[in-house]
């Protein structure tokens, strides 16, 4: 079992940056990969970003370039960091979290935290 904790979220105007963490506890953190979502009205929860066990990352087309996501298996902690934001990154982003090497399907979801980007 893994609790999944985000935080970071909040207001920022069009091509400002933020960064989003993620605290893992409950299992060994090593050993999931881990993955971030994000979610607007009306819409799908859409893969954003994913990261396997051994650090290797994966981006959404929209993003590449922009976000970059990162663990810290001290810390237990992922990471997003976003720059150059766009109103269109608007929404809830959410942890997830899946026991293998590669992220496929999430095991594990966070509580999500709100991003916001203005115009």
């Amino acid at each position: 079992q893994v609790q999944l904790v985000e935080s970071g979220g909040g207001l920022v105007q069009a091509g400002g940056s933020l960064r989003l963490s993620c605290a893992a506890s409950g299992s060994i953190f090593s050993g999931y990969a881990m993955a971030w979502y994000r979610q607007t009205p009306g819409k799908q929860r859409e893969l954003v970003a994913a990261i396997t066990r051994f650090a290797t990352p994966t981006y959404a087309e929209p993003v590449k370039g922009r976000f970059t996501i990162s663990r810290d298996n001290v810390k237990d902690t992922v990471y997003l960091q976003m720059t150059s934001l766009k109103p269109e990154d608007t929404g809830v982003y959410y942890c997830a979290a899946e026991r293998s090497v590669v992220f496929s399907k999430a095991d594990y979801w966070g509580q999500g935290t709100q991003v916001t980007v203005s115009s």
